[in-house]
């Protein structure tokens, strides 16, 4: 029996104002009458970042040139084996006029609406974040944790009882979970890979360049000023919380942002913001309205 083909595509990911700009792919095409990312395969003696870039250049129109790693997909179709190398970057205002069309911009959570092929669906998902953030120290919250809402799991363990405690839950309840960067780096490589997401802390988030970023995994990093926001924008973090956006119980002495300046520090950002800080679950709609992305919670979740 010969071996399918086999053929390595990049493909990019380019952000702006949590939105993704997507494309349709010809009839013709490969997987076509489907929407797409850009990309395409590399050429001879390309690194996949170049590959990358030019295909960026070819197709949309614009020059990229701070990419970040995303993920790899290796995917079999029937007739084809394909190799996805995924960056993602981030547009500027000056570049949008320059887009060639038919490009588009979609906002995350509009992506699950579209007909990606098969083998983009991984990354769709990951693009689409839960909007709710729920922060615990009770690992048995995940048993009923509700739709669209992913779990912080904040604790103080050893290693072994923290590898116990997650080896007991099934995958789906793992790919829910976010833990502290420490703690998910104790973990066995085979745990690391089921958990869904990592937590940094604002000060751990200093000591991290782009190249030490995980792969495969969904970073969210917690931020109380711009100037952390436009640190995790850079090392190429998923998403951000930003706090505290109103009074609080547990911090009373720290100064909120309130919603005007929570508005003006997300607006400037192309990565999604969570609020957190007096936060529950029905602030959502008004969260967005404030160009946030979802809502945070400890107390009232």
């Amino acid at each position: 029996m010969m071996a399918k083909p086999s053929i390595h595509v990049a493909i990019a990911l380019l952000f702006y104002r949590g939105k993704v700009l997507v494309g349709w792919r010809n009839a013709e095409q490969h997987q076509g009458n489907k929407h797409e990312f850009p990309g395409g395969k590399f050429e001879e003696k390309e690194t996949p970042i170049q590959a990358c870039r030019r295909e960026v250049m070819e197709e949309v129109g614009i020059d990229l040139t701070d990419w970040h790693n995303f993920d790899f997909v290796q995917h079999d179709y029937d007739d084809l084996q394909v190799n996805l190398h995924f960056f993602h970057t981030y547009v500027d205002d000056t570049q949008l006029a320059t887009i060639v069309e038919p490009w588009t911009w979609f906002k995350r959570e509009e992506l699950d609406g579209l007909n990606f092929p098969k083998a983009n669906q991984d990354i769709v998902n990951r693009l689409v974040l839960p909007q709710h953030i729920k922060i615990t120290t009770d690992l048995s919250d995940i048993v009923q944790l509700a739709e669209n809402t992913l779990l912080y799991w904040r604790m103080q363990l050893k290693v072994h009882e923290l590898e116990t405690a997650l080896s007991a839950l099934p995958n789906e309840q793992l790919a829910k979970i976010m833990l502290n960067v420490v703690q998910w780096q104790q973990l066995p490589k085979d745990l690391q890979q089921r958990i869904g997401f990592i937590h940094f802390k604002q000060n751990q988030l200093i000591e991290y360049q782009s190249k030490d970023r995980p792969q495969g995994v969904i970073c969210i990093a917690a931020c109380h000023d711009l100037s952390s926001l436009q640190q995790a924008q850079q090392i190429g973090v998923d998403a951000a919380i930003l706090s505290p956006v109103q009074a609080t119980n547990t911090h009373p002495d720290v100064q909120p942002l309130g919603w005007t300046q929570f508005s003006e520090f997300t607006k400037a950002m192309d990565i999604p913001v969570y609020a957190l800080g007096g936060m529950k679950p029905s602030d959502l709609e008004q969260i967005q309205q404030h160009q946030g992305y979802g809502v945070a919670g400890i107390s009232n979740f």
